[in-house]
């Protein structure tokens, strides 16, 4: 198990460079000149040339790119202009809200989904098989976005019973009752698609499982209906489903930036939206970088789970 870890973390590294490559020329191929977008009203030649200089703009770009490599091996992602700060203790602190909001709404989609695809192939074509199918259809075809602020205006301006933005309450709260209200409504807007998607996917695992010799051995032998499918047949399934987990992550860290600002949520995805409207080079960088390798690092992990479930994926 130790030379399959290190094999997926080596494996690992190409991957990385190529995105820390990608987003450089990304951000280096943004029309304007930074300096004087940082700037604003004070943007005289000789400002220019200074934050040009501290930046490093006016070195070649393959030089720029491997300074700035460099620095980041480090553990140096560099300073934000706009913010006064170091990028990496903007980004962890971000990071940490984002984390509960991705988090949270990943163990959601993966609890109901795993159990909505499990009873809807256990009761395959019945009224709960229907049921659950026209709910999946119905959440995968809504934008989680649109979903977000229909969720707004019901629960939070027509009833008032939820707070309408932000992770805590401007005055007061700051306890954990008080990020669960502020927690919901995004949580749910942002688990909803990715809750479809592992439903019909782990129908369909489900499914194949319970069609197998195994599962009518187990049936014959007299087990219960019960075990069969929740200790058998779905434990048989999730080296299925497991991959599919990992996808659905990456996809709900991804959506947490447009959630995080329908929401005003004080996440990541927020910071790199602010970032770029305000051409904070170092900040977009770092922030894109940094949860790139959160995503790489949980695949990983989520390879390294299904390889315990099935040893052969380690051949």
């Amino acid at each position: 198990m130790t030379g399959y870890i290190l094999k997926r973390l080596i494996s690992a590294i190409p991957v990385l460079f190529g995105i820390t490559v990608i987003v450089f020329l990304i951000m280096a191929m943004i029309p304007g000149d930074p300096a004087t977008a940082i700037l604003g009203s004070y943007a005289t030649p000789e400002n220019v040339e200074k934050l040009n200089r501290d930046l490093g703009l006016d070195q070649p770009l393959v030089a720029r790119y491997f300074i700035w490599l460099g620095n980041m091996l480090q553990g140096d992602f560099g300073r934000s202009f706009a913010l006064n700060r170091p990028v990496l203790d903007e980004v962890l602190d971000r990071f940490s809200a984002t984390l509960i909001l991705a988090g949270t709404s990943f163990v959601l989609c993966a609890v109901f989904g795993i159990a909505a695809g499990v009873v809807s192939a256990a009761r395959q074509y019945g009224f709960a098989d229907k049921a659950i199918t026209f709910a999946v259809l119905l959440g995968i075809s809504i934008p989680s976005f649109f979903l977000g602020m229909m969720m707004i205006l019901i629960f939070a301006v027509n009833l008032k019973w939820l707070p309408v933005s932000g992770m805590y309450a401007i005055y007061g709260g700051g306890d954990l009752p008080d990020l669960f209200w502020h927690l919901l409504m995004p949580a749910l807007a942002l688990a909803v698609v990715a809750t479809g998607v592992v439903a019909r996917l782990s129908r369909s695992a489900m499914l194949e499982v319970l069609r197998q010799d195994f599962i009518r051995t187990a049936r014959a032998k007299g087990v219960n209906e019960r075990r069969v499918v929740w200790r058998h047949a779905l434990k048989a399934a999730m080296v299925s489903i497991i991959p599919v987990l990992g996808i659905q992550a990456g996809f709900v860290l991804s959506g947490a930036v447009y959630i995080e600002m329908v929401f005003q949520w004080p996440g990541v995805g927020r910071m790199l939206v602010d970032a770029i409207l305000k051409r904070d080079i170092l900040l977009v960088q770092g922030g894109v970088v940094f949860v790139a390798a959160c995503y790489v690092l949980f695949n990983i992990a989520v390879d390294v789970a299904q390889s315990l479930l099935d040893p052969r994926i380690k051949t």
